[in-house]
């Protein structure tokens, strides 16, 4: 049993039932019906929500304990949700596929961070979209969840490097926010959110400028 899977057999949802926050206020760019890959999905908060707005959604995780709750949760609400236990060191999405890629507190290491974001990036169809949420490496100095290995948190700039030449960037913006998802996600925070569009004639990410604090 892995680290996840241990943490995901506590009762409850770790990081509730709710999705987030950011995720509902974007949502609305999508297609509908869209094809959606949520990487790191857990117990699936995420991707349920996302099923209930009428997408077809694949949640992908390293942990089985997580997975199961997540199609516990999908049936309880009625919808559809295809799951797949993988470790995305070596796994990718096939090309061309999806109309959305959607990481939520997805930390990977440094040492595969951008081969792994851009792997998901290029299963992205023309006009499909990444809508990502982490924490920053100032929430160090919070106590509201998140890894504390600063080389698992992410910058705005950082993210911009991963993504360049692949999407055209829409958002880069590192802020305080405060978080209610759940015992494992609770008060002020430090994140990092992070929006591109796959398009043809991609634009760089260091030809545009971006606001944060």
């Amino acid at each position: 049993m892995n680290f996840w899977d241990q943490r995901f057999s506590e009762p409850g949802y770790k990081y509730g039932l709710r999705p987030n926050a950011f995720l509902q206020e974007q949502v609305s760019r999508l297609s509908p019906a869209s094809r959606i890959l949520v990487p790191g999905d857990g117990e699936g908060r995420n991707g349920v929500w996302l099923a209930e707005q009428g997408h077809v959604v694949t949640s992908v995780d390293y942990s089985e304990v997580g997975l199961r709750k997540a199609r516990e949760l999908a049936e309880s609400r009625g919808v559809a949700l295809a799951t797949e236990c993988i470790d995305l060191t070596d796994w990718a999405p096939v090309a061309n596929s999806l109309d959305a890629v959607v990481l939520i507190y997805t930390h990977l290491p440094a040492a595969i961070r951008q081969k792994t974001h851009r792997a998901l990036a290029q299963g992205l169809r023309a006009g499909g979209w990444l809508i990502l949420e982490a924490f920053h490496p100032q929430q160090l100095s919070y106590a509201s969840g998140g890894p504390k290995d600063i080389d698992m948190l992410y910058t705005p700039e950082q993210l911009n490097a991963d993504f360049d030449g692949l999407l055209t960037p829409v958002l880069a913006w590192h802020g305080e926010t405060l978080l209610d998802e759940g015992p494992g996600h609770q008060g002020k925070a430090h994140v990092t959110r992070w929006m591109g569009q796959y398009k043809i004639g991609r634009a760089s990410c260091r030809e545009r400028v971006f606001s944060s604090v």
